[in-house]
């Protein structure tokens, strides 16, 4: 039999291709086994879960891993679903059920959990460890004193009317002119959104910030109408951005005290829903959180202004205190897991001259720059240092020893005296000292004061001098208005005073007046209480507008100009410590309380209490 050629394919041709087109369908064919595996078996496979996986639930786990551009430019795309998949692994008193996966940073790596299915976060959530009433037992002292903090001396009594009376007022032009807006303008009454809290972030700063310092006052009326406003008014999905730190201290600082002062439930699921959405923040190679953190999509970046991306020691080295009641309140670790991780790095890296600089990379976890300050940029990492120890109950020897740790190399490299006698804490700058402390610093002798107790027995009456001496540097600043300027410097014939214009004014700032409730506390000594009504009397008299209070822009003219801003910390600090000040020392008793740099009293835990259900001995806490 004769084949018919077809034109240009032989026979034995045709079994060549058909021979490749067998190798081709088994390569394909391995080729996706291949990616199916990967899907499953690779120890990262989100990039190949996001080709087979639906969009919506993909997109949302990828997010918080996209560059910062990138983020941006997706918000808009994320729906209301998509937030709310992106819950994280917690316990009780959590409001959603969890469905997204986390990283979680441990020794620096990120490692992805696994997803918690709905039943497994319901029976999770059944149980909660956390009673108020427990929590109550196992205070010393009732919080609000035996007699509503009254003092016994007619005259301290009359000057501590005279601080409600000021809260009252600064409150009620608040309430009329800016309700709802994070601060007051007096001048011009009207409200102030502010940058700190973006341009669609969170509201109400006065009122979170007043929670307390309302309560502690009687001011009973004023109090109930800012718990209406957070049952009713406060926004935390807000898709604003913020700053990490400023939210923290002002807003969950303030919940966790209205909290544990009141026992309102509200409060609590109101701060452990707004916790949950800062943990974002914290996903970055180092687990070191970024500066700035849209609440609304969980994206967050470091300040612009911060040196190469960093982020900066004072923001998050001021978080322990309050993830650690997050912690409590949730019974879920993860909160306290961030902070010990931040804890963890820190005490890794090394530390020139034993100093911790004010940058660090939240990417390399190296420092930025060799500027360390105990004012503006480092201030309160060393303040939660030794706060975290006490609130501890005085278990945390790691936070123990980074404080003395610190402290030592603080005044082996920063503590100075002037010609005239007066002890300062410089700033340094790559081993090069500036004569220069900020009105930031001056918080630093409260702190040395109630850490003497705890340091070597030796330096007891050694930290005590150390800490009136700077508590007096820093009331040597305050004039001759009696009020101090930003910064002063020692300098080029200077004693604690403001050289440069720019430093010139005062914001209503707390920390001196701070320094000086903490130090009548420990000492006893009247000046202290001399030197807050001279407070007292300058904030009257130059500070006092029709409208509230406001900065000034020059302390060292009596002819002022007024920067038309009633600070809500005025509200949370400034007026709270004057008040503590002239009250008796049971009210919001130290043996109980430690108050986050916001001035907001958090209770210490007593582990021990807590779990046998007992109360400390000599407890009057009930009475």
């Amino acid at each position: 039999m004769v084949f018919r050629k077809l034109p240009g394919v032989s026979a034995s041709g045709m079994g060549l291709r058909l021979s490749q087109k067998f190798v081709f369908l088994l390569f394909l064919s391995g080729l996706v086994t291949l990616c199916f595996g990967a899907l499953f078996f690779l120890p990262d496979s989100v990039r190949l879960k996001r080709i087979f996986l639906s969009k919506t639930e993909n997109d949302v786990k990828e997010h918080l891993k996209r560059p910062v551009k990138e983020q941006e430019h997706s918000r808009a795309m994320v729906s209301a679903k998509a937030d709310r998949l992106k819950s994280v692994n917690r316990k009780p008193a959590v409001t959603q059920a969890v469905e997204a996966t986390e990283e979680r940073l441990v020794g620096g790596k990120a490692q992805e959990e696994l997803t918690v299915s709905r039943s497994e976060s319901a029976s999770v959530r059944s149980v909660d460890t956390f009673t108020y009433n427990k929590f109550k037992s196992c205070l010393i002292k009732n919080p609000l004193g035996s007699d509503s903090g009254k003092a016994a001396d007619p005259k301290t009594n009359e000057r501590r009317e005279k601080v409600k009376e000021m809260m009252k007022f600064s409150w009620d032009n608040y309430k009329r002119y800016a309700w709802g807006k994070n601060e007051l303008r007096p001048l011009t009454k009207n409200g102030h959104i502010g940058n700190m809290f973006g341009k669609c972030g969170l509201r109400g700063a006065s009122i979170i910030d007043s929670l307390d310092t309302l309560y502690i006052m009687g001011l009973m009326d004023e109090y109930n109408d800012a718990k209406e406003w957070v049952q009713t008014s406060l926004d935390l999905n807000s898709n604003g951005e913020a700053s990490l730190f400023e939210v923290n201290i002002r807003y969950v600082g303030g919940l966790l005290s209205a909290y544990y002062l009141t026992g309102e439930e509200l409060f609590k699921n109101k701060v452990l829903e707004l916790g949950e959405k800062l943990l974002p923040a914290f996903n970055t190679p180092t687990g070191i959180p970024r500066g700035v953190i849209n609440l609304g999509s969980g994206t967050s970046w470091s300040w612009g202004w911060a040196s190469a991306g960093s982020s900066i020691l004072a923001e998050f080295g001021t978080l322990h205190l309050e993830f650690v009641h997050l912690t409590e309140l949730s019974n879920s670790p993860i909160y306290t897991e961030k902070v010990m991780n931040i804890r963890k790095l820190l005490n890794k890296i090394e530390k020139p001259h034993g100093l911790y600089p004010n940058f660090l990379s939240p990417v390399s976890g190296n420092w930025v720059q060799h500027h360390v300050s105990i004012g503006g940029l480092g201030d309160s990492f060393y303040e939660y240092l030794i706060k975290s120890y006490l609130m501890s109950d005085k278990k945390d020897e790691d936070a123990k020893k980074m404080y003395y740790g610190a402290l030592e190399a603080i005044e082996a490299n920063l503590v100075q005296k002037s010609p005239g006698g007066l002890t300062y804490m410089a700033e340094w700058r790559g081993g090069i000292l500036d004569h220069k402390m900020g009105h930031l610093a001056c918080f630093s002798g409260g702190m040395i004061g109630i850490g003497a107790d705890d340091g070597a027995p030796e330096k007891r009456q050694h930290y005590l001098d150390l800490a009136a001496e700077i508590t007096h540097t820093c009331h040597e600043s305050y004039t001759p208005t009696k009020l101090g300027p930003e910064a002063f410097r020692f300098d080029g014939g200077a004693e604690a005073t403001a050289t440069r214009l720019s430093d010139r004014y005062y914001i209503l700032r707390p920390e001196v007046i701070e320094s000086y409730m903490y130090m009548w506390r420990l000492t006893h000594d009247p000046k202290y209480r001399e030197w807050g009504w001279e407070a007292v009397e300058a904030l009257e008299q130059h500070c006092k507008v029709e409208s509230g209070f406001s900065g000034i822009r020059d302390v060292y003219t009596t002819m002022v100009s007024h920067d038309n801003m009633q600070q809500s910390f005025f509200l949370s600090e400034t007026l709270k410590y004057l008040y503590l000040l002239f009250s008796d020392d049971d009210l919001l008793s130290l043996e109980d309380w430690v108050f986050n740099t916001e001035a907001h009293p958090l209770p210490i835990i007593r582990k021990n209490c807590l779990q046998d259900q007992g109360s400390p001995q000599d407890n009057t806490a009930s009475e």
